[in-house]
């Protein structure tokens, strides 16, 4: 089950960010299969009896899946066609034009904010997150179903000032926006040393129920809606 129902989640190679904490280090080069949207529908629909059943549909993942755009309007575009629900996991960092063109074929938008603040954001993820924040206000302006999904992971995002900046972030947003407070999980450390990658969250835990509890009350001091589905 994955963001509602039984998915059919398809993994995009290729990243432009460089998250100190990702768990798919191995996305980050453009060395998947290459296949064409028509083949991946012929797939999808296989599982179409699933979908209908459990209220399923298409997660478009990665990587960054917007660095092929393209493709994944194709591919979204054949699933509206067969009346396949359609989520993309994205993090938002593509020129805007790119974003939007995939935004009209979209029934729920998973956006991925790492952190607000900008320094800290460059040292996370090697990027500034202005055109990020930009890409994330422009949806959530359109009404579009929108969860806002932040990875809790102790010491390096956690702090009360990252809660609050988060919190208040998702509040100002227009529409329909909920967002999920995610776990930090180290099974990508194993990743990073498979590839030969140092990792550099090696010695970080896992956060704590309470420390998931201490993130969520930050959030409902805001008003802001929790994913509960």
């Amino acid at each position: 089950m994955d963001n509602g129902g039984i998915r059919f989640v398809l993994f995009m190679q290729g990243c432009a960010m460089r998250c100190v904490f990702c768990h798919n280090p191995d996305t980050w080069l453009r060395m998947g299969r290459e296949v064409t949207a028509d083949e991946v529908m012929r797939e999808i629909l296989d599982y179409r009896p699933f979908f209908e059943a459990s209220g399923g549909g298409v997660t478009v993942s990665g990587g960054e899946p917007l660095l092929q755009h393209r493709f994944v309007r194709a591919l979204f575009e054949k699933c509206g066609h067969h009346g396949v629900h359609r989520a993309l996991d994205t993090a938002g960092y593509c020129k805007h034009g790119n974003f939007e063109s995939v935004l009209d074929c979209t029934d729920l938008l998973l956006f991925s904010v790492k952190v607000v603040d900008e320094e800290k954001h460059v040292r996370l993820t090697g990027v500034r997150n202005d055109v990020i924040l930009a890409n994330l206000r422009l949806a959530a302006a359109r009404g579009m179903d929108i969860v806002v999904r932040y990875v809790l992971i102790p010491t390096i995002n956690d702090s009360e000032r990252d809660l609050c900046d988060i919190a208040r972030l998702v509040a100002s947003l227009d529409g329909r926006v909920r967002a999920d407070i995610l776990p930090y999980n180290r099974m990508g450390v194993v990743k990073w040393k498979q590839l030969g990658l140092d990792c550099a969250l090696e010695g970080v835990p896992e956060p704590t129920p309470d420390d998931l509890a201490r993130a969520r009350r930050v959030f409902h001091e805001y008003s802001v809606p929790l994913r509960t589905d």
